[in-house]
C-alpha cells in the first residue's frame, strides 16, 4: 500500500539515509493490561490492524473505536540489508500517547513517558540483517490526574470543548541509518543585531562539526570546531542578514556535517523582547492577530490526513488576516512547525495541561520531563515566539493548583530558553509570569470594551475577574481567548459555543469587529487570540466549519482583523 504521511516528519533534522514505518501494522486491545505478562511481544501475530500514524480512534486508523482504550499493541516487520548494519540504527517515534515500551526481536529496547513529545532509541545491538519484529506497547488513561491530556474527553462522550480521544502512536515512526559517530541534535540561537547565529549540537563521538549556511542557494557563513563527543557550540557569522519576519519567513539553510554523518537543517533571523507593553520582533512593535487552533481533525483526530492539509489550515487563517495562532493545547508535530517558521507564521508553544492534577506536588517531576522534551525539541523554530506550559489551571477535583508547580515550571522554562517570554499559565490563575494575559467570552461589545478600557485605571477588579485568585503585577497584556461565538446550522441543535448565539451573520460580524476594536484600540495591549479557527465536533465556534468549509466571506472579516492596531 502507498504509504501515509511519507514526507520526512523533521525538516530541521533530515537525513538522506531513513526508512518511513508508517503503513499497515497488526494491532490489538489490551484494556487488562495484561499483555505484557502474556508476552504478546514474543508472539507471531497480532489479531487486528491499523494504519500508522494514526490513533484507532480515528477513521484513516482502519479501527475507529471512540471508547476508552486503556492499552494497545502494534507489531509489524522490517528489513535491513548489510549494509546498513555497518553503522547505528536508531528507532524513532513522532509520538506515542502515552507511555510507551518498545521491542525488537523480542527484546526490551526502551521505554517512555509522555503523548506528545518525540523520542528515539538506538537498536543497533537488536537488529540483524534481514526481517526483523518491531512490537510496540502503549498505556493510555486520561481520567488518572497523572498525566496531561489536553481537549480528550475524559468522558465517554465529547462535550462542551473536550473531544474525541488519541491513544497509542499519532505521529510518524522512523528509522535512521547512521555511522557510529553521529550528531545526535543541533539547536539554533539566532543574534541578528551582531549578524550571526550560535549553533550547539550535541555530539556521538570524536571528530570535527563543520557547518555551512547558505541563504537562496548561496554560501553566506560556516564554522568548525573539534569534539570528543557532547557538546559543541559554534559561533557563525553571516555575511547576508535576511531577517525572518511576520509574513515572510526567510529562512537560512544548513548543512552539517561530523564524520561521515551529514544532516540538512535551517534556522530563521529574529529576536523577540518584550518593551513595556509592547511585544517586539526584531526590534519592531507587532500586534499578534491570533487564533486559536487545536490542531484536530475529523478523520485523522489528532493527526493530519495530508501534509497539505497542515498547510492549508495555515492559509487559511492568513486568508481571514490572522498572522498566527495559539497552538492549542497540543504539542504540533515539526512539519507543521516548518510550514509556519517558511510561511512567517508566528505561534505559541503549548503544552497539553488539562487532566494534570496540578494541586498535588507529587505529579511535577513527570509534567517536567515532557515539558522539557517538547522546548528542547522545538526550541530552534523562529516562528515559535512564546512558551505556555499551562493553560487554564481551575480547581482539579476541588482542589486549588499549587502555585509552587506553576512558578517552577515558569523558571524550569526560562532556564530552558531565555531567548522567549513565557506565559506561566494562559487566561488564570497567574503565579509568575512575563505577559499577563485574560480569556473574557463576554459577547456584549459595550461591557467587553469597558473593561478594557479599565485596565490600568487602578482598580483592576473591574477587568481582573480572577482578583481574588491572581494579582496584576504591571506585565505586558494579551487578551488571548475572546469571541468564540456560536455560528452553525438549524440541524446542529447540540452545538455548542460560548455565550448567546448571533441570530444573523450581519449581528455575528458586527460582533466580531466591536469586540475585536475594542483591543486593538487599546494602546496596552499587544494582540489577540480569537476562538477559534474551526468548529470540532460539538463545538461550533469556528469561522470555517470542521471540514474547513468558510462560514463566512473572508473579505468581510480581514478587514476587521488586519487593520493597524494602537500599539503599533
Amino acid at each position: 500500500m502507498e504509504i501515509p504521511r511519507a514526507e520526512h516528519p523533521n525538516p530541521q533534522f533530515m537525513r538522506k539515509n531513513w526508512q518511513n514505518l508508517n503503513g499497515r501494522w497488526e494491532f490489538e486491545l489490551d484494556n487488562s493490561k495484561s499483555g505484557i505478562e502474556r508476552k504478546l511481544y514474543e508472539c507471531d501475530s497480532l489479531s487486528g490492524s491499523i494504519i500508522v500514524p494514526f490513533c484507532p480512534e480515528s477513521k484513516l486508523s482502519g479501527v475507529e473505536n471512540k471508547d476508552f482504550m486503556n492499552a494497545v499493541w502494534y507489531r509489524r516487520s522490517f528489513d535491513i540489508s548489510k549494509e546498513r548494519l555497518a553503522g547505528r540504527v536508531l528507532l524513532h517515534f513522532g509520538a506515542v500517547d502515552y507511555e510507551t515500551v518498545v521491542w525488537v526481536n523480542g527484546k526490551q529496547v526502551g521505554s517512555h513517558r509522555g503523548g506528545y513529545t518525540s523520542f528515539e532509541f538506538d537498536i543497533t545491538a537488536y537488529v540483524h540483517e534481514g526481517e526483523n519484529i518491531l512490537t510496540v506497547y502503549a498505556a493510555d488513561d486520561v481520567r488518572s490526574g497523572c498525566q496531561p491530556r489536553g481537549k480528550q474527553s475524559e468522558l465517554y462522550y465529547s462535550h462542551g470543548c473536550d473531544y474525541t480521544r488519541t491513544t497509542g502512536i499519532w505521529q510518524t515512526v522512523w528509522l535512521e541509518f547512521l555511522p557510529k559517530n553521529y550528531i545526535k541534535s543541533v539547536k539554533f540561537y539566532p543574534d541578528p543585531d551582531n549578524g550571526k547565529v550560535i549553533l550547539t549540537a550535541e555530539l556521538c563521538g570524536g571528530g570535527k562539526l563543520c557547518a555551512n549556511v547558505s541563504y537562496n542557494g548561496k554560501p553566506v557563513g560556516s564554522a568548525e570546531g573539534d569534539s570528543f563527543g557532547g557538546t559543541l557550540t559554534l559561533e557563525i557569522l553571516l555575511s547576508e542578514i535576511h531577517l525572518w519576519e511576520v509574513g515572510d519567513g526567510r529562512l537560512y539553510d544548513v548543512v552539517l556535517r561530523f564524520g561521515e554523518d551529514e544532516a540538512a537543517s535551517y534556522f530563521g533571523l529574529r529576536s523577540v523582547r518584550l518593551d513595556g507593553m509592547r511585544f517586539l520582533i526584531n526590534g519592531r512593535s507587532v500586534f499578534q492577530r491570533l487564533v486559536l487552533d487545536q490542531g484536530f481533525y475529523p478523520d485523522g483526530i489528532y493527526t493530519a490526513p495530508t501534509e497539505e492539509a497542515m498547510i492549508r489550515d495555515i492559509k487559511l487563517s492568513l486568508e481571514l488576516g490572522f498572522n498566527g495562532a495559539r497552538l492549542h493545547q497540543k504539542v504540533f508535530e515539526p512539519r507543521f512547525l516548518y510550514h509556519c517558521d517558511r510561511l512567517g507564521y508566528i505561534v505559541w508553544g503549548e503544552y497539553a495541561n488539562w487532566g494534570f492534577d496540578h494541586s498535588d506536588p507529587a505529579n511535577l517531576g513527570g509534567f517536567l520531563n515532557e515539558w522539557q522534551e517538547a522546548v528542547a525539541r522545538d526550541i530552534s523554530h523562529p516562528s515559535i515566539i512564546g512558551w505556555c506550559p499551562f493553560n487554564e489551571t481551575w480547581d482539579y477535583k476541588g482542589k486549588q493548583q499549587d502555585g509552587n508547580i506553576l512558578k517552577t515550571v515558569y523558571r524550569f522554562t526560562k532556564l530552558l530558553d531565555p531567548t522567549r517570554p513565557c506565559i506561566d499559565t494562559s487566561g488564570n490563575f497567574h503565579v509568575e509570569t512575563d505577559i499577563f494575559d485574560i480569556h473574557d467570552y463576554d459577547q456584549d461589545p459595550d461591557n467587553f470594551k469597558k473593561k478594557l478600557d479599565n485596565f490600568n485605571s487602578g482598580d483592576e477588579r473591574i477587568w481582573n475577574r480572577y482578583y481574588k485568585r491572581q494579582r496584576y503585577g504591571g506585565q505586558p497584556m494579551f487578551v488571548s481567548e475572546y469571541g468564540g461565538m456560536r455560528w452553525s446550522s438549524a440541524e446542529n441543535s447540540k452545538a455548542w459555543g460560548y455565550g448567546k448565539a448571533p441570530k444573523t451573520e450581519k449581528e455575528f460580524i458586527e460582533r466580531l469587529k466591536r469586540l475585536t476594536d475594542a483591543i486593538m484600540d487599546n494602546p496596552d495591549v499587544f494582540g489577540f487570540c480569537y476562538t477559534q479557527l474551526y468548529d470540532i465536533e460539538q463545538e461550533a465556534n469556528g469561522l470555517y466549519t470542521y471540514d474547513r468549509t468558510p462560514k463566512f466571506d473572508p473579505e468581510k472579516i480581514r478587514p476587521i482583523l488586519s487593520r493597524k492596531a494602537a500599539i503599533e
